[in-house]
């Protein structure tokens, strides 16, 4: 049987790749592209980390998840918290390779923090796998005992970079860090492909994607997709090897930012009330510049251990109130809906489908001087199909290419130039398969990410579990003599500190 290495590129798109691959910048791509089955992919909504790295391993949509965006929202108990590895009920692929008798291996994949237990070594990754607010995780982040303390004598394994990237105007030892940490996640993935003799390993490079928000197709991306492109070349070089490309989502240039609370309440659907935010951020303490100015004084680690966590979460970012602070800045007693990012909206119980309509309506009216904002404005249970669709949001947003739908409540203003991202994320990403046990049939209409997972799982002859959505993709080298079976119950999921994962995400401007 042939072995399988999966590279998860976060937020590639052939948009960003074409121009240089046309420049002959990324040979090693280009010739794999030109010998493999590739495709333009299209994401679960919302196009974000959480949840469509799950969407790829599961084979499912975010209705199958019971996770449909960073955060947890439960407005009938007035609760908002930040979704975290263990709220995602599903078993994934490498647990049904383990349930088939073969050995699989996960490095720096989102989503999977803290590590369980799937038959082989797992290493979780950002944003997810954190210690607190500005610093890395030590420990507790991999599987089995013992491999934290090999990777880090082996690699220096970290599994953020140091100094962490916060700003557009940082291209030195940031930049540097991020490259660093890139590469050795190859390093680590084929050294446990070899060590730990694997049949598969998949391994995310998940600050491909920060490089792409900050500066889009500038010099520091490029820079980090000529590692890729190195390591591609050795990578196809190996024998008996199966390669395969993915990206949870896509990129694009940002446009506009839309506020979408602050939408809500300017036509009606939401009240809000003063909060600290409505002082702080006019005079420019925001949590940002708190931040900028740290770095710069070289007290950042100083101010993180000694500075309380509820005094630090005082200090209002520059977008506005997030996360459960929303519902400090919402009157929900006058409120209809209240959204979180780049997609989910949710109604208070009680509201009536009339309104829930009129919302729809309203919303696929907004325009800029592009045109709509939107590519579509859908109702959840259209969108999304499992047990946990009722979990989910009433309204789900499409956002068109280069709008960022921002959550921020105190700001005023609902639509704006672009705020910290230089590229937002997009629906369609990337695919690619090459090796023995697929055939090369070029470019494929475009698929669905939750194709992936029964796709591999056919190429190792494991049958596809009736729960997954996806299809297995015809371009086998040979055809796949597999069938279905049942899902596997993964059992009760251990948890993480949400306000860590919050802080990180914060960071990365994934929750401004």
């Amino acid at each position: 049987m042939t072995r399988t290495f999966v590279l998860g590129l976060d937020g590639a798109s052939w948009t960003l790749l074409d121009p240089w691959l046309d420049a002959g910048d990324l040979p090693n791509l280009a010739a794999l592209r030109e010998g493999s089955s590739w495709a333009e992919t299209e994401s679960c909504l919302p196009p974000v980390t959480f949840p469509n790295w799950k969407c790829y391993s599961a084979g499912k949509n975010p209705g199958g998840l019971g996770v449909f965006w960073f955060e947890r929202v439960d407005l009938e108990n007035e609760r908002i918290e930040v979704a975290k590895g263990g709220d995602f009920k599903t078993a994934e692929l490498w647990d049904y390779l383990t349930d088939a008798g073969q050995a699989p291996g996960v490095v720096n994949m989102p989503t999977m923090f803290p590590p369980r237990d799937i038959g082989g070594p797992v290493v979780c990754g950002g944003p997810d796998a954190v210690q607190g607010e500005y610093r890395s995780i030590d420990s507790g982040y991999a599987a089995p005992e013992g491999l934290e303390d090999d990777l880090r004598d082996r690699f220096g394994y970290d599994v953020h970079p140091d100094p962490l990237l916060s700003s557009n105007d940082e291209r030195g030892a940031e930049v540097d860090a991020i490259l660093d940490v890139l590469d050795s996640r190859f390093e680590v993935a084929l050294y446990l492909l070899e060590a730990e003799d694997l049949d598969f390993v998949h391994v995310t490079l998940f600050y491909l994607n920060v490089l792409q928000h900050f500066f889009w197709n500038d010099t520091p991306t490029k820079r980090a997709w000529e590692l890729v492109d190195e390591r591609l070349g050795k990578l196809a070089a190996m024998d008996d090897l199966n390669l395969v490309l993915m990206s949870d989502h896509g990129s694009g240039p940002t446009t506009t930012e839309f506020y979408v609370n602050e939408w809500l309440a300017e036509n009606g659907y939401q009240a809000h009330e003063r909060t600290v935010e409505d002082v702080f951020r006019p005079v420019g303490l925001t949590r940002e510049n708190v931040l900028g100015v740290a770095k710069k004084a070289g007290i950042v680690d100083l101010l993180a251990k000694t500075v309380p966590e509820r005094i630090q979460q005082l200090v209002p970012q520059s977008a506005g109130a997030k996360r459960a602070r929303k519902l400090e800045a919402i009157d929900l007693s006058r409120t209809q809906a209240v959204a979180s990012g780049q997609g989910p909206i949710y109604l208070l119980p009680g509201v009536s489908e009339s309104v829930r309509d009129q919302l729809i309506a309203d919303l696929r009216a907004v325009e800029d001087s592009e045109g709509k904002l939107f590519d579509g404005v859908y109702r959840g249970e259209d969108v999304y199909s499992g047990p946990y669709v009722d979990e989910g949001p009433e309204v789900v947003v499409d956002m068109r290419d280069g709008v960022h739908v921002n959550d921020g409540i105190g700001g005023g203003e609902v639509q704006t130039g672009p705020d910290r991202w230089a590229a937002e994320n997009t629906r369609n990403g990337i695919f690619l398969a090459s090796g023995p046990d697929f055939a090369s049939e070029g470019e494929l209409d475009q698929i669905s990410i939750t194709d992936m997972a029964p796709t591999i799982l056919a190429a190792h002859g494991v049958d596809i579990p009736t729960d997954m959505v996806g299809e297995v993709l015809p371009i086998h080298s040979k055809e796949p003599t597999v069938g279905e079976r049942d899902p596997i119950d993964i059992g009760s999921r251990g948890r993480d500190t949400a306000e860590e994962v919050a802080d990180r995400l914060q960071q990365l401007g994934y929750m401004e």
